[in-house]
């Protein structure tokens, strides 16, 4: 189906925080609702390659809401390059962000979209990289009905944010939705034994979850750069668009 797009700037406790929204349109849209998805980028914030994952899932039937992560160090619409600059940037803000400032953001998209008129009041989220961590957090919140993280960073670690102790995994049994997790098996940020790790404490948490492994690099699903990898990216986003439909 057809998509519109739209900025909004929703308060934060360190400032507006730009989110890009995308939304069904077309004929036969406008009088219905549809599941509301919390949609978290790279560290690079809402590059082209997020905004078409963002479109790609609005397409589905979500209206999709993605901040600008960073938005209490860069101004509102910055986008940072895949390249050396923007990757050295984008680890010192992971580093300079704290977690709290996170978890504000994430409850900020959350009450926005349950508050939309176009949103049934579902709520979903899905991430990558940095964003895949942040979905996991954000799932959290009793609302979040699915959560779908691809190769989230840190996790294994638990280094997210400034002081670099995030505890998230610890945390795993708060999760009541069902989580989808998807790897990269030649990922270097998330080794063998990090991912084992990180399905053990799943395990053991209790936690509703599925595990799916692909032999791909970091960031297979960017749509751009030598590390996208097709195939394995349109299996994955029909997992979790799978998930989706079934849980919102």
């Amino acid at each position: 189906m057809k998509v519109t797009s739209r900025l909004v700037d929703l308060d934060t406790p360190t400032g507006p925080m730009r989110t890009h929204v995308w939304e069904p349109a077309g004929h036969g849209t406008a009088s219905r609702t549809w599941p509301g998805l919390l949609l978290y980028s790279e560290i690079f914030q809402i590059t082209e390659p997020i905004a078409r994952l963002g479109v790609r899932f609005a397409g589905e039937g979500y209206v999709v809401a993605a901040p600008e992560i960073y938005h209490e160090h860069e101004p509102p619409g910055t986008v940072l390059g895949y390249d050396d600059e923007g990757k050295t940037k984008g680890n010192a803000y992971k580093q300079r962000t704290s977690v709290a400032s996170f978890d504000a953001g994430a409850r900020a998209v959350l009450d926005f979209l349950a508050a939309s008129p176009r949103c049934s009041g579902r709520l979903g989220t899905a991430g990558v990289c940095i964003g895949g961590h942040l979905s996991f957090r954000a799932a959290f919140d009793p609302r979040v009905a699915a959560a779908a993280c691809f190769f989230p960073t840190d996790l294994h670690t638990g280094t997210l944010g400034e002081g670099g102790r995030d505890g998230s995994l610890a945390r795993a049994a708060e999760i009541r939705g069902e989580l989808m997790m998807i790897w990269g098996r030649q990922d270097p940020h998330i080794p063998f034994e990090g991912r084992v790790a990180i399905q053990r404490a799943l395990h053991d948490a209790g936690t509703f979850f599925t595990w799916h492994e692909f032999n791909c690099e970091h960031a297979f699903l960017r749509d751009e750069g030598t590390r996208f990898d097709p195939e394995a990216a349109r299996e994955s986003l029909g997992l979790a668009i799978d998930l989706f439909r079934r849980a919102l």
